[in-house]
């Protein structure tokens, strides 16, 4: 089976289990959009994906992505209707590579960053849209602004208020990861705590668009958007398993 084809298939299926889980949720399977997850695949797999139609690809480190994008323009690829998202965790220093090249910065977990990201975006006259990062499962491995436990989410306010006011970034939404569990279907809670919190913080910033849940990857993309996910980020079940 040549890698395109495979890659179809992969797509294909994971296409229907968004649009059932959709259904079981009663929602429009075009009201989530599927990121494919490319870290560590090699630029040759991204122009298949983008041959077969994908448009949204995601990248987990910056110069990675970078480098993806360039080799891809360098090779005459068409790219005007695929969408770079940065979905990892961005060092200060990479912040003008992300604010460059990608199209939506999924991971803003820090003021500072905010800040940074915001001034190197006026520079090169651009509004670059964001998801806040939230750590709704309070492990220390993941990133994100702390928010596992709801009586801390007002420690929140001060920080999306001063982040909002930051005239080249807009607010989209949230992005989370749930912790790791042997059923998908576990997921379930830190979903729902993500969705709590981004119902409350539209109620607190209502001139914000807080439209976007980044929420949902390979294992648990079902249970996401059955507690209302917008965007799930696949890599695995679509790629397999990342190159050593």
């Amino acid at each position: 089976m040549t890698e395109k084809k495979e890659l179809r298939q992969n797509l294909q299926s994971v296409e229907g289990q968004i649009s059932a889980a959709a259904r079981q949720a009663e929602r429009k399977p075009d009201e989530i959009q599927l990121v494919v997850v490319t870290k560590k695949h090699p630029v040759e797999t991204l122009q298949s994906l983008i041959e077969i139609g994908v448009k949204n690809l995601g990248e987990s480190y910056a110069q990675e992505g970078r480098a993806k994008i360039e080799s891809l323009r360098a090779s005459g690829t068409e790219l005007a209707n695929v969408q770079w998202h940065m979905i990892g965790h961005v060092q200060s220093r990479k912040a003008s590579t992300v604010v460059q090249h990608f199209d939506i910065l999924h991971s803003l977990d820090s003021l500072k960053l905010a800040s940074r990201i915001n001034r190197i975006a006026k520079e090169q006259d651009r509004v670059l849209p964001v998801l806040l990062e939230v750590n709704i499962s309070g492990e220390a491995s993941k990133h994100g602004f702390p928010a596992s436990e709801e009586g801390a989410w007002p420690e929140l306010l001060p920080l999306v208020e001063e982040i909002a006011q930051l005239a080249n970034l807009r607010i989209k939404g949230l992005m989370s990861m749930a912790a790791i569990v042997a059923d998908g279907a576990e997921a379930r809670p830190y979903f729902e705590r993500t969705r709590q919190l981004r119902d409350r913080l539209a109620e607190r910033f209502s001139d914000e668009d807080w439209s976007q849940l980044s929420m949902g990857m390979s294992s648990d993309f079902e249970a996401a958007i059955l507690e209302g996910a917008t965007i799930v980020r696949v890599g695995s079940k679509i790629l397999g398993p990342r190159p050593s």
